[in-house]
């Protein structure tokens, strides 16, 4: 049985998810709810939950600073919040999941499943820092990215990634170190993140750090010359754009 604690300043919406869990996960017993962040503070060092879900915003402060003042975090975070740009990025960066509101209870169910396989992960801890230290950095674009594989995490620096490279389902990194890392998502889903931090998409299969542009080569319509040594095709639809973004460098 998982045991979860909701932290939650709605009434209607602990309700609504305590019903939720109750019928849709017949696996995870609500230990405590609490309407404030000080109140998950006791909450949690009193029951040694699994799995807890936060509001990202309560009256007497953030669950994220929640989160600054517990000496330890050995359980799962699902995040429950309203719309909020800022957050829901920071929290993509650092791999962790969220529920927008009104919860779906399909989305519900899938957060649940992948806190049943990672309880025993010992490597939490560093996506939740990942997450602390891009939110320290509001009055800037978060910084680090969380890159899973199945031997490692991987807390990456954007500045460090030279480019990125579609392998069907899977996205292979190419780092400034000479390190290739291979993750199962998706070359669109990486751009999703990457967009803000001066990737550009020369190509469907391709995804480029302009801070590592060396050139750009204009035979065969055209390729960008890359520092680590690599020739990125560039699509013909967007070769006007491209030799845009190069000439402004």
């Amino acid at each position: 049985m998982i045991r979860g604690i909701i932290v939650e300043d709605e009434r209607h919406s602990r309700e609504t998810l305590r019903g939720m869990l109750d019928r849709y996960c017949k696996n995870v017993e609500i230990v405590a709810e609490t309407d404030s962040y000080r109140g998950g503070l006791k909450e949690i060092r009193e029951h040694n939950p699994d799995v807890v879900f936060l509001d990202i915003q309560m009256p007497d402060g953030s669950g994220f600073r929640m989160l600054e003042e517990l000496d330890e975090i050995n359980f799962e975070i699902i995040f429950t919040t309203a719309f909020d740009q800022f957050a829901i990025k920071a929290i993509k960066y650092s791999a962790l999941d969220y529920l927008l509101k009104p919860i779906d209870p399909e989305e519900l169910v899938r957060a649940l499943k992948k806190v049943e396989t990672k309880l025993s992960d010992q490597k939490m801890n560093q996506n939740i820092q990942v997450l602390l230290d891009n939110i320290k950095a509001r009055d800037a674009d978060p910084h680090k990215i969380i890159l899973s594989t199945s031997e490692k995490i991987h807390i990456i620096e954007t500045d460090h990634i030279i480019r990125c490279e579609s392998d069907n389902y899977y996205t292979n990194f190419f780092l400034s170190d000479g390190k290739k890392i291979l993750v199962s998502k998706t070359l669109k889903e990486n751009e999703q993140l990457l967009s803000d931090h001066n990737f550009i998409r020369p190509h469907k299969s391709h995804l480029v750090n302009v801070k590592f542009i060396k050139g750009f080569l204009k035979y065969d319509g055209g390729y960008i010359e890359m520092t680590d040594g690599s020739r990125i095709p560039v699509s013909r639809r967007k070769r006007e754009k491209i030799i845009e973004v190069i000439t402004h460098l």
